[in-house]
């Protein structure tokens, strides 16, 4: 049975995977075997990453997704359920197997990920339709891309239409451009360095870069109306250990990031994102949100695992006033 969760109403549309995680002393190179030691399975895919970090930081979460019809499906759909999350708009797909992540992780927490979609790519337009009700009823809506982007597409003018702002965090990192206007949908845009380097055209060496990559991500996401936005539009690129850089319109700030020891950065953008979405969809205004965000990431990298790693909110809560204390 769902527990029943409080706060506002956060719609994620997104992947679901079973990440298979190896953890080893360093990334093996092109051709190389590295022989590993712990091994565990845990249930990921940015999708569901999101929804329940946002779920644990305090939102009240609608998943719309696909799974297979095997143990890594009803498993995922008993864990969304554990942590409050509406599963409804989860679909089972009878020619597909739930998404799997093979994952290795090394001693300084970095990652190698490999991904077989499955039941994902059966996340169609269709699905949006279905559930659209919930979207237009909702304080926000995030999305990334690992669904098929015509989903993503339909999925964001239903937000759109009705007023609802939308958060796109564009990863993995797309080989090819966004599809025309989708951008124009977007109310925040959360790429990392990588991502934001290919969205913008612009090479990313150094600060300037960045502020470079920023601005023509922002200019692109002007082309929606001003009228039916509920606030300016904001690209936030996310950094890692460096913080994150805020462009607006009006506003460039950089956000530190919270001293802490990695162990494992696989979930920490989607923990960011989930715990954004959850923050904005409170109304706290941008900067708040994005610092809420980035300490729920920083606790997520001292714990192994995607979805076992997004914080609940007593801790986000709590590592932001350790730090408020640590800098007095």
């Amino acid at each position: 049975m769902t527990r029943r969760q409080k706060g506002p109403r956060i719609v994620v549309v997104g992947s679901v995977n079973a990440d298979l995680v190896v953890k080893t002393g360093r990334l093996p190179r092109p051709g190389e075997t590295v022989l590993g030691g712990e091994f565990r399975v845990a249930s990921g895919g940015k999708g569901a990453n999101q929804a329940v970090a946002a779920a644990r930081a305090g939102g009240r979460v609608a998943f719309i997704a696909r799974v297979g019809n095997d143990r890594f499906g009803t498993g995922a759909i008993s864990g969304f359920k554990d942590d409050g999350i509406e599963t409804k708009h989860i679909r089972i797909s009878r020619a597909q197997p739930t998404g799997v992540a093979l994952i290795v992780v090394d001693r300084r927490g970095e990652n190698s990920i490999a991904v077989a979609s499955g039941a994902n790519l059966d996340l169609s337009p269709a699905d949006i339709r279905r559930a659209a009700g919930e979207i237009r009823g909702a304080e926000g809506l995030l999305l990334q891309l690992e669904s098929p982007l015509d989903t993503v597409v339909e999925a964001a003018r239903t937000a759109a239409r009705a007023g609802v702002p939308v958060i796109l965090n564009p990863a993995p990192a797309p080989d090819s451009l966004l599809p025309p206007g989708l951008l124009a949908l977007v109310d925040i845009l959360t790429p990392n360095a990588d991502e934001a380097a290919r969205l913008s055209g612009v090479g990313l060496s150094g600060r300037d870069g960045i502020r470079k990559a920023a601005r023509i991500l922002l200019n692109k996401m002007t082309a929606r109306a001003s009228g039916r936005r509920s606030s300016g539009p904001a690209v936030l690129i996310t950094l890692g250990p460096k913080g994150v850089l805020i462009a607006a319109p009006g506003m460039e700030i950089a956000v530190p990031a919270f001293k802490v020891r990695a162990v494992d950065t696989t979930a920490a953008g989607d923990v960011f994102n989930g715990a954004l979405a959850a923050a904005l969809a409170e109304k706290r205004h941008l900067l708040d949100a994005v610092r809420f965000a980035a300490a729920a990431a920083a606790v997520s990298v001292t714990r192994m695992g995607a979805q076992p790693s997004a914080p609940r909110r007593y801790e986000i809560l709590q590592i932001m006033k350790t730090d408020e204390r640590e800098n007095i």
